[in-house]
């Protein structure tokens, strides 16, 4: 029975936009906190690449961005 209310929690875009947009949000303020000569690595599809803190932030922001207008158009509609 997990399984299936698993499934109708993913099927609601809204809820998974705002996990989402939980998520990136934690992600900038981890990468906000560590020091500025760290390097960290960044995922992009299955594979991590060595970044600087700055480009992954940069990164994170755009996602974040994104993923907040998706959810001004999902509610807006």
């Amino acid at each position: 029975m997990a399984s299936t209310s698993s499934a109708t929690a993913s099927s609601d875009p809204e809820l998974d936009l705002i996990k989402q947009i939980r998520t990136y949000e934690v992600a900038i303020a981890e990468l906000g906190s560590l020091s500025s000569s760290r390097t960290v690595y960044q995922k992009n599809g299955h594979l991590f690449f060595r970044t600087s803190i700055q480009k992954a932030t940069s990164s994170e922001e755009k996602q974040l961005d994104q993923a907040k207008a998706k959810l001004e158009k999902l509610n807006s509609q």
